[in-house]
């Protein structure tokens, strides 16, 4: 079984407005290297003054960002928008609301604002570590109850006819495959190549040997990340169940654990979609009601790994020549466009 991949150079950063962020980043790299100059034994008084050097950054960023957001906000208002506020004032009212707390929506777009500033500052992975601490009920509540539904999907499979089989456990009977890195890709030639196969096939002696944990890992060499992997091969030859262990294990905490969500679907179920428009959040939400009950409308800060089986029963009219080109994942769509895009 062949498996095509499509390699992507890593995107470059956004271009932004945001006040302070050529010089935020500059900072922010000096900070980076003064972390990696200090030995692996620092002190926890060490990597305190650290953090506090990056929130001090962090908080300077912030402020000048929001005297500058403030200032254009004044000068939408005009002095005729005062008089109501002018009588509120002698009332004693106009400061009423001085001591209330900041309601929730305000808090979790003060995050949201945060995180994008950690992120223009080259704090990615403090970001989304960040994220993952200050929403700690809708994302470990929604993972969990995420991976429970795909364990029960996944975990046993039918020998023979499917409604009159008996159930097998999957680890029991999967056998590992060779995945090989070589060959030649008939989808798209100008890309890597690499090539699952049965032990049966005789491999050759340059080939590097990879395990399913490793498909998605760029070869030796080559930094830039793989984004996106095809199988093929003859029909039973494995590409469908290999996909079933992979999510399976992910779901058992056995492997890829970097992914925070994998998402599988079958052309089959999209095939009865055809009709439909989604967004790319409101396709997932609408096969994964957890994280649609979690609040989750968002993946960009996510590991997220899209898996789609069975290509060959696709019905879908999919043409990567003449498509529409979609960037916002809320922007709804025919299914056909959300899967070239």
């Amino acid at each position: 079984m062949d498996q095509c991949e499509d390699r992507e150079e890593g995107a470059p950063p956004s271009k932004s407005t945001l006040c302070g962020e050529h010089e935020s980043q500059t900072k922010a790299q000096r900070v980076d290297q003064e972390s990696s100059e200090v030995p692996s034994g620092q002190s926890a008084q060490q990597h305190q003054t650290q953090l506090d050097s990056l929130f001090k950054l962090l908080e300077d960023n912030i402020i000048t960002f929001v005297k500058s957001e403030l200032k254009k906000i004044q000068e939408v208002l005009t002095p005729d928008d005062l008089k109501g506020l002018m009588s509120q004032c002698k009332d004693g009212n106009l400061l009423q609301g001085e001591h209330e707390e900041p309601s929730e929506s305000s808090r979790e777009a003060f995050v949201k604002i945060t995180l994008d500033f950690l992120k223009i500052m080259k704090q990615k992975e403090f970001a989304e570590c960040l994220l993952r601490r200050t929403s700690p009920r809708n994302f470990q509540w929604c993972q969990h109850e995420f991976k429970s539904a795909l364990k029960k999907k996944f975990q046993c499979v039918f020998e023979g006819i499917a409604k009159a089989g008996n159930p097998t456990l999957l680890n029991q009977i999967y056998t590992e495959l060779y995945i090989t890195e070589g060959g030649t890709a008939e989808v798209n030639d100008e890309h890597e190549v690499r090539q699952i196969e049965t032990a049966s096939r005789k491999l050759d002696g340059l080939e590097a040997i990879l395990t399913k944990e490793d498909i998605f890992k760029a070869s030796p060499g080559r930094d830039e990340p793989i984004r996106t992997v095809l199988t093929k091969g003859v029909a039973g030859i494995g590409k469908t169940v290999l996909t079933q262990k992979y999510t399976l294990d992910w779901a058992e905490d056995k492997a890829n654990q970097d992914i925070q969500f994998i998402f599988p679907f079958t052309f089959r179920e999209l095939n009865v979609l055809k009709e439909e428009k989604f967004s790319l959040v409101g396709l997932v939400h609408y096969f994964f009601t957890e994280t649609k009950e979690a609040g989750i409308c968002s993946f960009e800060d996510f590991q997220v790994v899209f898996i789609f089986d069975g290509l060959d029963e696709c019905r879908l009219p999919l043409d990567f020549h003449k498509t529409t080109i979609l960037t916002d994942p809320r922007e709804s769509t025919s299914v056909d466009v959300l899967l070239i895009n």
